[in-house]
């Protein structure tokens, strides 16, 4: 095996290893892009892309099945699961054709499909699919490997079929009953999505509540919203009170006993780093106790010569921030800058319908930082958008600091909530004064609009 010697190796073509490689190789490092199988990561392949266009026939769905609320009669609706699925596949067959494309085009800089582990910490073993080895060798190593999927330590869960968020895409029709265990942002996604196209849903959580981040009024009118919708929602079912058989599911919270038949599981319950097939013990890399490898505020690991970028290290698991990670590298190796994630914004949005947009501090965690603040909350049926489009479920809920009139994080729980919940962001970023949001001229009648409202009189204290 002849050693192929390379300035830097990209080991993961995600959403911040696709543009780092191409930066690193048009500033003249000789690079290379280390692929175990798809172009795009997890966003494109199997996260925010094929997710979001299924989303997005599931509403349609449900908006056809409100035709009547309009005044217009849809007649009788059929939803064609084979062609859901090949909207998607095609979506990201695109995306992902349009990645490798420009990775291909760009000069400097090799593709390479194959499984990477490490050797040492200046070179690693590449294996094909058809396991031929090869090694490859490299000054500097940027690690983009993300996670996957993994199951919760529940009994019989080993011996049943069940669905990830990976292989619940790919169903050629509608279950019947689908289970869900796990009420994070990937479950509820999913279940609001079938359960629109026709399934029975029921949803079970092992906390006292949905998406156990969010303040306890977000996580509750989002139950409320997903129960208007026809979902079952089981909460405080520990893992170690349910067990799997057949086509079944027993569970118990407290006293309460219930056997679920379904016809499809989801395990929606959590995910696991991609670490072990790379052997990062071969370099000297420090991992945590979940097997995150351990990077500072600048991505760099214990190893001076190998940085990570992305989910691999823990902390939020969004594509943006895996793309800031690009650009926090991007500075400090190619514009010799001094950039960190300090600190940094970290906004989101949950593509349940409607939307849940957060930035910034919760309720919560400003209450517990001490410090003095007021909170502006407002109902969706008081924005005259909302009401004109007969989308009127959630709420604006934002934080500002009593004393510096800064606005502290917001949470959109609406139609078009990532959007309006962005309006909210751009104020924080120039540390504008909520009056600022309060007192701006915007277009009527739009969602935007409603910020008037919210930071005018809908203070709670």
């Amino acid at each position: 095996m002849a050693d192929e010697k390379y300035k830097a190796i990209v080991i993961g073509s995600g959403q911040g290893g696709t543009p780092l490689c191409q930066a690193l190789a048009n500033a003249g490092w000789h690079t290379a892009l280390v692929e175990r199988e798809h172009v795009g990561g997890t966003c494109i392949n199997e996260g925010c892309t094929p997710t979001k266009t299924m989303v997005a026939s599931g509403r349609v769905a449900y908006l056809a099945r409100r035709g009547a609320d309009y005044g217009v009669d849809m007649g009788k609706l059929r939803i064609d699961m084979k062609r859901v699925r090949k909207r998607k596949r095609d979506i990201v067959n695109l995306f992902r054709g349009g990645q490798q494309k420009r990775v291909e085009g760009t000069k400097n800089l090799d593709l390479i499909f194959g499984e990477a582990s490490f050797v040492s910490a200046k070179s690693i073993l590449v294996t094909d699919r058809k396991g031929k080895p090869r090694t490859l060798s490299a000054d500097y190593f940027f690690i983009n490997v993300g996670c996957r999927p993994s199951a919760p330590p529940i009994a019989g869960l080993e011996d049943v079929p069940y669905l990830d968020s990976t292989s619940i895409m790919e169903l050629g029709q509608v279950p019947k009953h689908l289970v869900v265990i796990g009420g994070g942002y990937i479950g509820l996604e999913f279940g609001q999505l079938f359960r629109r196209l026709g399934a029975q849903v029921t949803i079970i959580t092992s906390g006292p509540q949905l998406l156990d981040h969010e303040d306890k009024d977000v996580a509750d009118e989002v139950a409320k919203i997903l129960q208007q919708d026809g979902i079952k929602i089981l909460f405080n079912v520990k893992d170690e009170h349910v067990k799997c058989s057949g086509k079944q599911i027993k569970t118990q919270s407290g006293d309460t006993k219930r056997t679920i038949k379904y016809s499809h599981l989801l395990v929606a319950a959590g995910r696991k780093p991609n670490t072990d097939s790379l052997k990062p013990s071969a370099a000297g890399i420090e991992l945590d106790g979940h097997g995150y490898i351990k990077a500072n505020e600048r991505l760099e690991t214990n190893v001076g010569n190998i940085f990570v970028i992305g989910d691999i290290k823990g902390g939020p698991a969004f594509t943006h921030i895996s793309y800031d990670d690009f650009r926090v590298l991007r500075t400090n190796l190619i514009e010799n800058g001094n950039a960190t994630i300090k600190d940094r914004m970290v906004p989101y949005t949950v593509f349940i319908d409607p939307q849940l947009g957060c930035v910034g501090m919760t309720e919560g965690e400003a209450r517990a930082s001490g410090r003095k603040i007021r909170v502006a909350k407002m109902a969706m049926t008081s924005v005259a958008r909302a009401l004109e489009i007969d989308e009127s479920r959630g709420f604006m809920k934002a934080i500002v600091d009593a004393e510096t009139n800064q606005i502290l994080g917001a949470t959109v729980l609406g139609i078009e909530g990532g959007e309006v919940m962005a309006q909210i962001q751009l104020a924080m970023m120039g540390k504008l004064p909520f009056m600022a949001l309060r007192d701006g001229v915007f277009a009527h009648p739009t969602l935007a609009e409603a910020l008037n409202n919210l930071f005018t009189s809908h203070f709670q204290d």
